[in-house]
């Protein structure tokens, strides 16, 4: 197989080109320069923004095509419309934000989505992604894969999400744990959504598949006392009320990341139906292993993430956390 990787050196990218290379194909990654692919993977310059950014792609014929574009749909619209003739399949990585909210517990493929154009410049994360999945399905029709992942973890995350509980976990003593314990995640280890579009693509699925894990796959419990254990077992998890948290004014997701109280928001980030891309080939490793190799791997950058420009970065401030645990 020939691959086009369109990005392909941080988080999403890295994890799909590195597998893509495991497997022995033949990796071609276009990006701006700014950090080096993985070794084995030729190289093309551009940026898919700017006029003339994407001549390095003006020839080459390929398999497959995979895109991870967040932005505007414009770039995904131009891209698909220059490789349709060239190249084999269009796998997009889009995202479960692309359902309309609020949706209820159990969407599928088939539930409403928002609004987009692939015409459109950059407006919102959701619209934007709806975009990027028109603009594919336009170029591509039955050669388009929509893989619309979920809450994505694992090595080379660059949101800042799994890193930072590691990190905290890591200093140890009291540890402000959002509860119920018991409540249902639902994610994507990294190197799980690789594998599963890779092998999607080359089978010729098609269409938009929900890629994440099954709702409990993990739990917060489990999430964070993997973290625990994995960072020396120092820190003390300290279940605590969502009321109390909610009435401090902790914000869920930003300031604890990956977590959100039961109710319309964790229906829709974490009970979504995945029975589909489950009978398509889905496996999900364990998320102790998923939060070992993430640990393993900040460490080897000296416990410090990289951080994306355009994302916050996550985390509750240590004396608001302390005012919470009474200390």
């Amino acid at each position: 197989m020939k691959l086009l990787m369109l990005g392909g050196t941080e988080f999403v990218g890295r994890a799909i080109t590195e597998d893509a290379l495991d497997r022995g194909w033949e990796v071609t990654v276009f990006h701006r320069g700014r950090h080096a692919p993985p070794q084995g993977a030729s190289a093309l310059h551009g940026d898919r923004t700017a006029p003339g950014g994407l001549d390095a792609l003006a020839e080459g014929r390929w398999d497959l095509v995979v895109d991870t574009w967040g932005g505007a749909p414009t770039a995904v619209r131009d891209s698909a419309r220059l490789l349709r003739e060239r190249a084999g399949r269009y796998a997009y990585i889009s995202s479960r934000s692309v359902y309309a909210y609020p949706a209820a517990a159990g969407i599928d493929e088939d539930g409403p989505l928002v609004e987009g154009s692939p015409d459109a410049g950059s407006t919102a994360y959701a619209e934007d992604k709806r975009g990027g999945e028109l603009a594919v399905l336009d170029a591509f029709g039955d050669r388009a894969l929509l893989a619309r992942a979920g809450l994505i973890l694992g090595p080379y995350e660059n949101v800042g999400r799994l890193p930072w509980w590691l990190n905290r976990t890591a200093r140890g003593g009291p540890v402000l744990a959002p509860g119920p314990r018991d409540l249902p995640l639902q994610y994507i280890d990294v190197r799980d959504l690789a594998r599963w579009t890779l092998d999607a693509a080359a089978a010729g699925r098609e269409g938009a598949y929900n890629l994440v894990s099954p709702s409990g796959h993990a739990t917060t419990g489990s999430l964070l006392e993997a973290c625990a254990a994995a960072t020396g077992g120092r820190a003390e998890l300290r279940w605590t009320d969502p009321d109390v948290i909610r009435k401090a004014g902790v914000q869920p997701w930003t300031e604890l990341p990956v977590w959100v109280p039961e109710g319309e928001m964790h229906d829709f980030m974490h009970r979504g139906d995945v029975s589909k891309t489950l009978a398509a080939g889905l496996e999900c490793r364990p998320v102790e292993e998923t939060v070992a190799d993430t640990w393993a791997w900040l460490g080897s950058l000296g416990g410090q993430a990289p951080q994306r420009s355009d994302r916050p970065a996550p985390g509750l401030d240590a004396e608001r956390e302390a005012a919470l645990l009474g200390l």
